[in-house]
């Protein structure tokens, strides 16, 4: 069994919390890189949260970015570098099972 099954939802769901709220604060932090790093970002957490509460996109990414999607885009996000795409790629190559 894995630890993480024996936190209760309140204590995970306050971690969640604390997670999307940082990455609200780090808008400095671009997806493309939080992709080539981790292999998920911010439209990933979207799309979980989107599927485990049954939310259509534009209101699970809403509550992610913390305002309406393309603002957000339009407000902070920067043209991937060819390198960031590359890093991305390898990145989500390991995400595959």
């Amino acid at each position: 069994m894995d630890e993480l099954d024996n936190l209760d939802d309140r204590t995970a769901a306050e971690a969640f919390r604390r997670l999307v709220r940082h990455l609200r604060h780090r808008a400095d932090a671009q997806n493309v890189d939080l992709m080539g790093l981790s292999g998920f970002c911010r439209n990933c957490l979207s799309d979980w949260v989107g599927e485990a509460g049954g939310l259509d996109k534009d209101t699970a990414r809403q509550a992610i970015y913390g305002m309406p999607y393309a603002e957000w885009k339009a407000q902070y996000q920067g043209e991937a570098t060819p390198e960031q795409l590359a890093r991305m790629a390898e990145s989500v190559a390991r995400n595959a099972p």
